[in-house]
C-alpha cells in the first residue's frame, strides 16, 4: 500500500493502480467514456482529466505514485471537462427524444453535470452512414463519440476484429469493412459497452424507456454455466435482458442466446390443455386432466420422460412419486449425462473462480468451448491475452478464437496421456503446475464411471483444476439427486402411457414418440409438429422459467434461482405444482421444500451423492465407448426449445449459415 493525497485528503491504495482506479477505490467519481475495467486502456476521450499539481493528465493512463497529490475538482479540471464535453457534442445529433439510449446515456448524464450551457459551434454537423451488423445490433453511427470500446471488445474479448477505426481527423468513424453479421456468440455485449446510442439492441428498438421498466433477477438456462441476468419488463411483456455482474461466474458478460431469445415466449406457445379425439384436438380442463393422470398412475404403468433441463424441485418430486408408486411409475432420461450409467458427483470439480489462479496449460477434452460455453471461453481468452497460457484441444477440432494446438486423437489415445504413454503430451501434462482440464459433453457421455478419470488426474497432480461443461442447464442437479435411468425400449414396451416433461423437439424425442403406441402426455411451453401424427396425445401448457420460481445447479455445483417476472398463459401450470398434485401428500411436499431450502443455504460445494461402494483408481477397471467423438452443439443459436422458437435466433442462425464468396 502507498500513500496518496486526493483533494488534500490522504488515502492508502494498492500499488500499480491507475489514478482513476485509485479514485474509484476510495469512492471519488471520475467521469470517463473510453475506460472500461474489462478492456485495455485507450486514453482517447480525455474526460477523466485530473490535476497532478503540475499539469492536467488523464487519470486512466497515469499510475499512482507514493506521496503523490491529485486534485479532481479544481476550476481548471472543471473547465477542461466542460471543453471535452463541448467537443464531443460538436457533431452529436440532438435526437435524445427518439434515442433508445435516452435515460441511461453516459453522454447525457455527463453533459448535465460537466457540460456548459451553450455551444460555440455554428457550422453544419457531420453525418455518418449507419453500418449493417445483422439482426441483433442497430447502429446510428452519427451518435458515435469514438471511444473505441466496441473495437477493443471485439479484439480482446470476442476474438473477432469486426469493428475498426476508419479515416483520420475530422473524418474518423467507427465501422465494419464488410457489412455482415457480427459473428460472435457474445456480440450483444457491445450494446452495454457503448456509452451513447450508436450501438443499441435491434429487437428492443422503440419498445420502452428505462423508467417504464420493472426489473427482476434471473439466470441464463441456455447452457450449463448459469450466467446471472436482469430481466426488464414493460407491463406483461419482457422487452430486454441485461447481464448482472457476478465475478464468480459470468463477470459482466452474457451470451447472445441469453440476451435475445425472450421473444420465443410469444411464438407457438401452448396456452390451453388439449386432448386428441378422432384425429382432432379438443379443449379440456385441468380437473379432467388430473382425474385422468390419477387413474393412469393407480391402475397402469406410466413412464415420465425427462432430460437435463428440468428444475431441481420437479426432479425431487418425481423421485418421490416413483418411491410412492414403485410398481406403476418409471422415470427415463433422454440425457445420457444425468443417468446412473454416468455417475458424476461433485467432489472433484473446481469452481469457475479457480481460473484466476496461475495456470499455464489447458486441455480441452472433446469440447468446442466457444459454442458450448461462450462466456467461459471469453474468460480463457482474457487469460490467454494477459498471461502465458497454452491451449490443447484433444479429440475434437472446432472453431476457436484462441490460438489452440489441436490433436485429433481418439479416447484411447487421450487416456494414454494420463498413463504416461503419449509421446507428445504426457510430458506436458506431468510438468504442469496447475493444469486446467475442461471436459466436453461428448467425452463424458462415453464413460460409464466418469469420476474414475477425474480421480486419476487428481491423484497424479492434486492441484489440477477440473471443469465439466454440461449440455443441459440442470444436468448437475439431476446427478446430485442420484441420477436417473436412461430411457430404453424395455421401458417403452412395458408402459401404457408416457409423460413427456419439458422435452426438446429433437430427432431423439420424435423417434421415441413415433415408436410408442400408448397414450402420450406432452407438457411443454411450446408445440411440436410431431404431435399431429400421434393417435392418443394430451397436450398440457407449462410455464417457462421466466414465469415461475425454480432452482437449478450450474456446472460448478452452485444452486441458483430464477424468479417470477411475468405471468404466463392463463391455463398454463407450473410443472412443480402439477407433480405436487399428483403426489398428493403434504408431508412429502414439505420434505421437498426443506430439501430445496437446504441447498440454497449451503454456500459450500454441494455433494449430496454418496460415493460408489467400489471406487476404482485404475482406468483398466472401468469401461468407455470407442465411438468417434462428435460435437454436441452444431448450431449455437438453436440448442433448446426456447431458442428453436425464437425468430431472432432463427435469423442469426440463418446469417451464420450464409456463405460469402469474397470473404
Amino acid at each position: 500500500m502507498i500513500s496518496i493525497k486526493i483533494n488534500n485528503i490522504e488515502f492508502f491504495v494498492k500499488r500499480n493502480l491507475s489514478l482513476l482506479e485509485a479514485c474509484r477505490f476510495v469512492g471519488i467519481f471520475i467521469p470517463r467514456f473510453c475506460y472500461h475495467e474489462k478492456l485495455s486502456i485507450a486514453g482517447n476521450c480525455r474526460m477523466c482529466l485530473v490535476d497532478n499539481g503540475i499539469k492536467l493528465v488523464s487519470s486512466c493512463t497515469s499510475v499512482v505514485e507514493d506521496n503523490a497529490q491529485v486534485y479532481t475538482d479544481t476550476p481548471m479540471v472543471k473547465k477542461a471537462r466542460e471543453n471535452v464535453v463541448e467537443s464531443l457534442l460538436l457533431n452529436h445529433p440532438l435526437d435524445c427524444p427518439i434515442c433508445d439510449q435516452g435515460g441511461e446515456c453516459d453522454l447525457q448524464d455527463q453533459t448535465k453535470i460537466f457540460g456548459g450551457d451553450y455551444s460555440r459551434f455554428f457550422m453544419p454537423k457531420r453525418g455518418v452512414e449507419d453500418k449493417e451488423c445483422g439482426p441483433l445490433i442497430k447502429t446510428i453511427m452519427t451518435r458515435c463519440i469514438h471511444c473505441t470500446r466496441c473495437v477493443r471488445f471485439g479484439t480482446e474479448i470476442a476474438g473477432v476484429d469486426y469493428f475498426g477505426t476508419l479515416n483520420r481527423g475530422g473524418s474518423t468513424e467507427i465501422g465494419n469493412f464488410v457489412p455482415k453479421l457480427f459473428d460472435s456468440e457474445i456480440s450483444g455485449n457491445v450494446i452495454d459497452l457503448c456509452p451513447v446510442g450508436a450501438l443499441t439492441s435491434k429487437p428492443y428498438a422503440f419498445k420502452a424507456r428505462p423508467w417504464e421498466l420493472r426489473i427482476t433477477e434471473s439466470i441464463d438456462l441456455s447452457d450449463s454455466l448459469g450466467s446471472n441476468t436482469y430481466l426488464n419488463f414493460k407491463e406483461t411483456e419482457i422487452v430486454r435482458v441485461l447481464p448482472k455482474n457476478n465475478i464468480n461466474i459470468n463477470e459482466n458478460w452474457i451470451s447472445d442466446k441469453a440476451r435475445f431469445s425472450y421473444d420465443a415466449l410469444k411464438e407457438q406457445r401452448i396456452d390451453w390443455p388439449f386432448i386428441k379425439e378422432n384425429n382432432s384436438f379438443k379443449k379440456s380442463n385441468w380437473a379432467t386432466i388430473f382425474d385422468l393422470l390419477n387413474t393412469k398412475i393407480s391402475n397402469e404403468k406410466i413412464t415420465f420422460v425427462i432430460d437435463g433441463d428440468l428444475d431441481l424441485t420437479s426432479l425431487n418430486l418425481l423421485k418421490q412419486i416413483q418411491n410412492k408408486n414403485p410398481n406403476n411409475v418409471q422415470i427415463g432420461s433422454l440425457n445420457k449425462s444425468n443417468t446412473f450409467n454416468n455417475y458424476d458427483s461433485n467432489i472433484f470439480d473446481n469452481k469457475i473462480y479457480d481460473l484466476n489462479s496461475d495456470i499455464k496449460n489447458c486441455f480441452l477434452l472433446s469440447s468446442n468451448i466457444k459454442v458450448e460455453s461462450a462466456i467461459l471461453n471469453s474468460r480463457l481468452r482474457s487469460k490467454f491475452l494477459n498471461e502465458t497460457f497454452n491451449l490443447y484441444s484433444l479429440g475434437l477440432k472446432g472453431k476457436y478464437n484462441i490460438s489452440t494446438q489441436v490433436v485429433n486423437i481418439n479416447i484411447t489415445d487421450v487416456l494414454s496421456i494420463f498413463e504416461g504413454k503419449s509421446y507428445l503430451l504426457s510430458k506436458v501434462f506431468a510438468s504442469s503446475k496447475n493444469p486446467l482440464f475442461i471436459f466436453g459433453e461428448s467425452f463424458k457421455q462415453r464413460f460409464k464411471n466418469f469420476d474414475v478419470l477425474k480421480q486419476l488426474i487428481k491423484n497424479i497432480i492434486p492441484t489440477s483444476i477440473l471443469l465439466t461443461i454440461e449440455e443441459k442447464s440442470n444436468t448437475k442437479g439431476s446427478l446430485i439427486l442420484g441420477g436417473f435411468k436412461p430411457l430404453n425400449t424395455k421401458m417403452l414396451s412395458e408402459s401404457n402411457s408416457i409423460f413427456c416433461i419439458n422435452l426438446q423437439d429433437t430427432i431423439q424425442t420424435r423417434k421415441v414418440l413415433k415408436q410408442f403406441n400408448g397414450t402420450v402426455f406432452w407438457m411443454n411451453t411450446h408445440y411440436s409438429d410431431i404431435l399431429k401424427d400421434l393417435k392418443n396425445v394430451t397436450i398440457l401448457p407449462a410455464l417457462s422459467f421466466y414465469e415461475e420460481e425454480n432452482l437449478f445447479i450450474n456446472l460448478e455445483g452452485t444452486p441458483q434461482k430464477t424468479l417470477k417476472g411475468i405471468s404466463g398463459p392463463t391455463m398454463a401450470k407450473s410443472i412443480r405444482k402439477l407433480l405436487s398434485h399428483i403426489l398428493d401428500c403434504t408431508t412429502k411436499k414439505n420434505k421437498a421444500l426443506n430439501f430445496i431450502s437446504e441447498l440454497l443455504s449451503n454456500s459450500n460445494r454441494i455433494n449430496l451423492n454418496p460415493l460408489p461402494t467400489t471406487f476404482f483408481k485404475d482406468l483398466s477397471k472401468t469401461s468407455f465407448s470407442l465411438y468417434p467423438i462428435k460435437a454436441t452443439v452444431e448450431d449455437f443459436y438453436r440448442t433448446n426449445n426456447l431458442l428453436k422458437n425464437s425468430i431472432v435466433m432463427a435469423q442469426c442462425s440463418q446469417e451464420v449459415r450464409k456463405n460469402s464468396s469474397n470473404f
